[in-house]
C-alpha cells in the first residue's frame, strides 16, 4: 500500500520544529538548512510552487513517495521526459500547464525524437487514459508526486541539478545490481503500490499474492504495447516509403550505384552545385532537409531574400558555424554576431522574443559557443513554421521541382 504520509501535509514551521527535537538540533537556522537539502534531492517537496526549498512557515509540503527517492538512483531518460510533457499537455487542468521552459523542452525533445514522436505520444496517452480511472484524491497526489520528481531530475532553470552530485554516482558503484529503469516502462503503475520499491535495506521476498498482482500488472501494459505496434509499425513503413527511393540498397542510384562499383558518379552528383530531381523532391519531407543540403540552403536563402527576411537564415548559419570554431575565437565571433544581428540598430536585427533576448544578453557577459542557443532555436521556429511553409509553396520552388522532373522524361 502507498505510504499513508503521503496523503496528508505538514507546514514548513512543523518540518523544522519537528527536526529540531527529534534530531537534537539546538540552531533553528541549522534545521533549516538540513531541510532545505532533504527537499533539493527530492524526499518532501511543497504544493504551492516548484522551488525545492523549506520555509520556516505555514508552506504546505507533502512527502514523496519511496519509489521516488534519489536513493533508489534513478536515471530517467529524455524519453521518460517527453511522454511526462505530452502527458502534461492533454489534461485540462490550469495547474498542469506546461511552464516556459517545459515548453521549450517539450520543443526540443519533439526535434529530437522526431522518428519515433508518434509511439511516445500514444505512450503518454495511454498514461493519461490509466491516470484518469484512479480515484480524483489519488490522482491528484501522484501528479503531484511525479512533477517533484522531474523538477528534482530536470529542474527549473537556474536551480541546481542535485541528481549530479558525486555521492549518487558513488551509491550505484557500491551496488552494481542496480539497473537503469525507466519510470514509464512495465513497473510504471506498480510505483508506490508495492513494497519492493521501497528503500528498504533488507530484500525481503515477495509474498504469492504480491507476485500474482506483479505479474498481472506486466500482462497489461504488454497488452497496451501490443495494441501500440500497428501504430509505430503504420509510422515506420509510411517513413520507409518517403525514403526508399534514396536509399541505394533498395533503389539503384543514377548514373551507378557506388557501393557495389567503382563509379563514384553518383556521390560527385550529391556534393555538387547541380540539384537533381530526387535531391529537389527532398526538400519538401521537413524543414531540416533543406538546412543540411547546401544547395537547399542556397535555394532558401534566395527566397527569404525576396521576401527581405533573409537575416534570420544568416543569424541561423553563423550561430551553427560558431559552435564549431576554436575556443580562442569564440569570444570576438560571438561579439561580431551580436553586433550585426541582435545590437541597437544593427544593420541585419532579427527579430527574438523578449525572453530570447533577455537570455542572450546575460549570455554574452561570458560568451561561449552556445551564448545564442535560445535565440537560435526561436528563429528556427519562425523559419519553420512560417517562412518553410511559402518556400514550399512559392513558384520558385515549384518551377524548379517540374523542370528536374521534366529533364527526368527526357531522358527516359
Amino acid at each position: 500500500m502507498q505510504s499513508v504520509s503521503a496523503f496528508f501535509c505538514l507546514s514548513g514551521s512543523d518540518i523544522v520544529q519537528w527536526m529540531q527535537k527529534n534530531l537534537n538540533i539546538e540552531d533553528q537556522v541549522e534545521a533549516l538548512h538540513l531541510g532545505t537539502l532533504m527537499a533539493a534531492h527530492g524526499y518532501f517537496f511543497p504544493i504551492s510552487d516548484h522551488v525545492l526549498m523549506l520555509k520556516d512557515d505555514g508552506t504546505f509540503y507533502r512527502f514523496q513517495t519511496p519509489y521516488f527517492w534519489p536513493s533508489n538512483c534513478w536515471e530517467p531518460e529524455n524519453t521518460d521526459y517527453a511522454v511526462y510533457l505530452c502527458k502534461r499537455t492533454m489534461q485540462n487542468k490550469a495547474r498542469l500547464e506546461l511552464a516556459d521552459y517545459e515548453a521549450e523542452s517539450l520543443a526540443r525533445l519533439q526535434r529530437a525524437f522526431a522518428r519515433k514522436w508518434e509511439f511516445i505520444f500514444m505512450q503518454a496517452e495511454a498514461q493519461a487514459k490509466v491516470d484518469k480511472k484512479r480515484d480524483k484524491i489519488e490522482r491528484k497526489i501522484l501528479d503531484s508526486q511525479e512533477r517533484a520528481f522531474w523538477d528534482v531530475h530536470r529542474p527549473v532553470p537556474g536551480c541546481v541539478n542535485t541528481t549530479e552530485a558525486d555521492i549518487k554516482k558513488s551509491s550505484r558503484m557500491k551496488q552494481p545490481h542496480k539497473t537503469r529503469k525507466s519510470v514509464y516502462g512495465l513497473q510504471n503503475d506498480i510505483r508506490s503500490h508495492s513494497p519492493t520499491h521501497t528503500a528498504a535495506p533488507e530484500v525481503k521476498e515477495p509474498t504469492e499474492d504480491e507476485l500474482r498482482n506483479q505479474i498481472q500488472l506486466w500482462q497489461t501494459q504488454l497488452d497496451r504495447h501490443r495494441l501500440k505496434m500497428s501504430k509505430v509499425a503504420e509510422s515506420l513503413l509510411s517513413f520507409s516509403e518517403q525514403y526508399i527511393e534514396y536509399d541505394p540498397f533498395f533503389t539503384t542510384p543514377e548514373p551507378s550505384n557506388p557501393w557495389i562499383s567503382d563509379d563514384v558518379t553518383s556521390w560527385e552528383l550529391e556534393a555538387s552545385k547541380e540539384a537533381g530531381q530526387q535531391r529537389v523532391k527532398r526538400w519538401g519531407f521537413c524543414f531540416d532537409e533543406v538546412l543540411k543540403d547546401p544547395v537547399g540552403r542556397e535555394q532558401f536563402l534566395r527566397f527569404l531574400e525576396s521576401e527581405f527576411s533573409s537575416e534570420n537564415l544568416r543569424f541561423w548559419l553563423a550561430v551553427q558555424e560558431l559552435k564549431k570554431r576554436p575556443i580562442r575565437e569564440v569570444p570576438s565571433r560571438v561579439q561580431e554576431i551580436w553586433d550585426e544581428f541582435l545590437a541597437s540598430g544593427a544593420p541585419s536585427a532579427i527579430n527574438v522574443d523578449s525572453r530570447s533576448y533577455d537570455k542572450t544578453t546575460q549570455n554574452i557577459k561570458d560568451p561561449g559557443r552556445y551564448a545564442f542557443q535560445d535565440a537560435q532555436e526561436h528563429i528556427y521556429k519562425l523559419m519553420k513554421s512560417d517562412s518553410y511553409s511559402r518556400f514550399i509553396r512559392s513558384s520558385a520552388y515549384q518551377e524548379m521541382l517540374q523542370a528536374k522532373k521534366k529533364v527526368k522524361v527526357k531522358r527516359l
